[in-house]
């Protein structure tokens, strides 16, 4: 648990050194959302499930994440801090 907390920091911290927002998502009633909501301007928007190294997301986020994607959002499962670059840049340009 604390090695998923300290990665999702890093991506907080990330997402906010390139202007952005890695808004904490709590929904009562619809459990499985991803993690974070990350909000980069102009208008680009991305869901991401924060998971410690070589943890996979559990049956129900796999299916939020499938329904997320199905609407057309990104998402993406974050495992490793090294691909936090790759995910906002991929958010930047999409």
């Amino acid at each position: 648990m604390a090695e998923e907390k300290r990665l999702e920091n890093k991506l907080v911290k990330a997402v906010k050194e390139c202007g952005g927002l890695a808004l904490k998502l709590v929904s009562p009633g619809f459990d499985g959302l991803p993690d974070r909501l990350v909000l980069i301007a102009v208008g680009k928007i991305a869901f991401v499930e924060v998971k410690a190294p070589g943890k996979k997301p559990r049956k129900l986020q796999e299916v939020r994440i499938r329904q997320l994607r199905e609407l057309g959002f990104l998402v993406y499962v974050l495992d490793d801090e090294r691909k936090i670059g790759g995910i906002i840049d991929e958010i930047c340009t999409t």
